[in-house]
């Protein structure tokens, strides 16, 4: 009999596609050849995403993972937020997933989906297949969701004032800027879907979760459903044999003394205006501290879906002399850049970072402390993790929601206190290397997310079924 199979239905997105894949893998590995993986490819709505995806399945595709592509279907042009649009394309895919799963001819162990992906629940129910969310963002992300439907009930108003701090399970009380900006407004349809989907995880049977039972043992220790916290899943490029050379960035991490580099980077979609850019640049150069900057383009297209960063053209974004001011303990990279090579090197001594929490993780398994930048969905709630709960960051001021913004001397101020010899950038060091420590053991043989995953493996297993 063939192996039982573990459908994957992932999104598109880089810090969810990625990190599903190397869940799925986990797996296969933690149940000693007893499974294999099955992922039900949506098509992604961004050129960018298309290339991405396709180069990632040249890599992964084997005897043991098969990727299957679903049909197109319509894109919502009417959404009010990326919860919304995700949820939209995946209720329109339901009859495809329906298919390709009950058409396989191996066994299927379960269903894993991803974070906004519930509406793929009618599929586990009609075929009484075990459904999973595999959660890429922390903990505390899935506290608040699970908890989204007792907040809505509770309380009629928005969530504006900070006075009015909110209760999610396992946290610090939380004030409302720290919510996702989904949370805000009840009056966009993107809310509902939010709300929607904490509603629908009620179905699950349980939430593989991308930490580690020791980063955040007080929200796990909270949340009510069954949680395998399988974390930090990240994955290691191989080393490129045909091209020995190191990266530019490296080559000048290599010549800067130890942990003296402050890196900024803000993700694939962390794009900023020309005014915030040019307040970076003025705190920079006025902290004294050595930085390495990626600094992208502004889009071409920056329609929902489609908002995707290019290559930099500095003359353009930077103030003039900028350059020539910082030579020689500067360097911006106006192009993508090998994020985690970075975070590993030993000059770099602080990490600038949007929280997504994909590089959350990345930060943490090297032992780097932050200033956090959240710019969108969960990174406000785990900026707030990661100073008020973690002690792993130190805190950055900032105005406005819809562009959050940092004036030149809050930047040259936490910068300072972060690379300086302050008693709050010394704490913060302090916490992220100890959570160094208890990133690499919890991934080890025996350790806790070893552990967890085994567990996930036989569970699986177990809820295995067989269509005619």
């Amino acid at each position: 009999m063939a192996k039982p199979t573990v459908v994957l239905l992932p999104v598109w997105g880089a810090g969810h596609f990625m990190p599903m894949i190397e869940l799925g893998k986990r797996m296969l590995r933690c149940s000693d050849g007893a499974l294999s993986l099955t992922v039900l490819l949506m098509p992604a709505p961004t050129a960018q995403a298309v290339s991405d995806i396709a180069e990632h399945v040249r890599r992964e595709e084997s005897a043991d993972i098969r990727f299957h592509h679903l049909p197109s279907v319509p894109l919502p042009a009417d959404h009010t937020g990326v919860e919304e649009f995700i949820s939209r394309i995946v209720e329109s895919h339901v009859p495809h997933v329906m298919s390709a799963v009950s058409a396989l001819s191996c066994p299927v162990a379960a269903l894993v989906v991803d974070i906004f992906c519930t509406p793929a629940f009618d599929v586990s129910s009609a075929l009484a297949v075990p459904a999973y969310v595999y959660f890429a963002s922390g903990a505390a992300m899935l506290a608040l969701l699970l908890r989204s439907p007792s907040l809505h009930e509770e309380t009629e108003a928005e969530f504006f004032d900070d006075s009015a701090v909110l209760d999610v399970p396992g946290l610090p009380p939380v004030p409302p800027s720290f919510l996702p900006a989904t949370m805000l407004d009840r009056k966009k349809s993107t809310y509902t879907w939010f709300v929607y989907t904490g509603r629908r995880y009620t179905e699950a049977s349980g939430f593989i979760v991308n930490t580690a039972a020791e980063l955040e043992p007080g929200v796990l220790a909270a949340i009510a459903p069954t949680v395998y916290p399988i974390g930090p899943a990240i994955s290691f490029p191989a080393a490129a044999e045909n091209n020995p050379q190191p990266h530019e960035c490296i080559r000048w991490l290599d010549a800067q003394p130890r942990a003296s580099v402050l890196l900024l980077c803000f993700g694939s979609k962390g794009i900023l205006s020309t005014r915030q850019v040019h307040e970076i640049a003025h705190g920079l150069a006025r902290s004294g501290h050595r930085f390495l900057w990626v600094l992208r383009g502004l889009p071409l297209d920056a329609t929902q879906g489609a908002r995707e960063a290019r290559d930099a053209d500095l003359d353009e974004r930077l103030p003039d002399g900028f350059l020539e001011k910082t030579k020689g303990i500067g360097l911006v990279w106006p192009k993508r850049a090998p994020q985690k090579e970075i975070l590993a090197h030993a000059s770099v001594g602080g990490f600038v970072t949007h929280c997504g929490w994909n590089s959350v993780l990345e930060s943490l398994w090297f032992g780097v402390p932050m200033l956090p930048w959240p710019l969108d969905a969960d990174q406000h709630l785990n900026a707030f993790t990661l100073v008020y709960d973690m002690g792993v960051a130190v805190p950055l001021e900032m105005g406005g929601r819809q562009e959050p913004y940092v004036e030149a001397a809050e930047l040259e101020r936490s910068v300072r206190s972060l690379m300086g010899g302050g008693e709050e950038g010394r704490k913060a060091r302090e916490k992220a290397m100890g959570m160094k420590a208890l990133c690499r053991k919890a991934v080890e043989q025996n350790g806790s997310s070893y552990v967890s995953l085994k567990r996930l493996s036989e569970d699986v297993l177990r809820g295995a079924i067989q269509f005619e």
